[in-house]
């Protein structure tokens, strides 16, 4: 990556900002979703079946915009393949936690990913980062380690999985910045949904051919297929839907402003994942929760004011 079309790229706060809290509500709302269903359905199941329906939605909007061959092909391009690949990890990272862990703790882990996003922001791409930024990624960052209480007896090595997800999701968000710039959304969306069918129908036929017996993995992530009720498939639509705005709305803020702007208002992921957290599941967060909270909204005052 190089810095020498930093000065060319569009930067337009205020779009980015609206996009990213837009695609971070979304994202949300679709792992409230898989939590639900992870008790009747794994991981893979859902990749394979949920971009199943969602790729002809994506393929009709190609089509509307009369632009369906130069988004397949764009699509199939290097580097929008590497940032669906890393998009992909960055699922399977989050997810293998999600039947166990709080949504907010899992949100907290995987948001220690703006801070990530701003330090390779600066080294990769060269993308000027003020130190109102700098302060606002601390401050949010100190009220993730107040969620998350590392060197706490509440603190729980699984975290670390929606951490690394954070790394794979900053990665990603580098290289929309950087590489993909001239990609649609829509294409991006494609290339994603592609990648994940590709992967989950991969592990299926692994999981299927090998038949592990007495792993340490949740049925989520090592159970077969489970029979599809209604209720299921009502889900799966539910999902295919939401993953065409999340993989639209995503690649479009990241092309729209700086990444370290939009990932201060990525934060706001925490707030939404904590409310369907509660609506949902009735986790309640505590007092060091809410407190982190104040200081990621916090964080996105910083910003607004630079």
């Amino acid at each position: 990556m190089t810095t020498s079309s930093v000065t060319s790229r569009p930067d337009n706060p205020v779009t980015g900002a609206c996009l990213i809290v837009f695609a971070v509500f979304l994202m949300a709302l679709q792992d409230a979703v898989i939590k639900y269903a992870s008790s009747d359905l794994t991981l893979w199941q859902l990749y394979v079946l949920r971009s199943l329906l969602a790729l002809p939605v994506l393929a009709v909007i190609a089509g509307l915009k009369r632009t369906t061959p130069a988004v397949l092909a764009s699509a199939a391009a290097r580097w929008v393949t590497l940032r669906s690949c890393l998009l992909v990890l960055m699922y399977v990272s989050l997810y293998a936690a999600i039947p166990v862990l709080p949504l907010s703790t899992l949100a907290a882990g995987f948001y220690t990913g703006p801070l990530f996003i701003a330090i390779l922001s600066a080294v990769l791409i060269g993308e000027p980062v003020s130190t109102r930024g700098w302060l606002a990624v601390a401050t949010g960052f100190s009220g993730v380690l107040l969620i998350i209480r590392p060197g706490t007896d509440e603190f729980s090595l699984l975290v670390l999985l929606p951490v690394l997800s954070g790394l794979f999701y900053a990665l990603a968000a580098i290289l929309t910045r950087d590489r993909c710039q001239h990609d649609t959304p829509v294409a991006l969306a494609i290339s994603l949904n592609l990648v994940l069918l590709i992967t989950g129908a991969a592990v299926s036929v692994v999981l299927f051919a090998w038949q592990p017996s007495g792993t340490v993995l949740p049925p989520f992530l090592s159970g077969p297929w489970a029979a599809m009720t209604l209720r299921e498939w009502g889900l799966v639509m539910v999902l295919a839907v939401l993953i065409v705005g999340i993989g639209v709305g995503l690649a479009a803020a990241y092309q729209a402003a700086r990444p370290v702007i939009v990932a201060t208002f990525d934060y706001s992921y925490l707030i939404f994942s904590t409310m369907f957290g509660f609506l949902l599941f009735a986790e309640t967060p505590d007092l060091a929760t809410v407190t982190g909270m104040g200081l990621i909204a916090g964080a996105g005052l910083i910003v607004v004011r630079s």
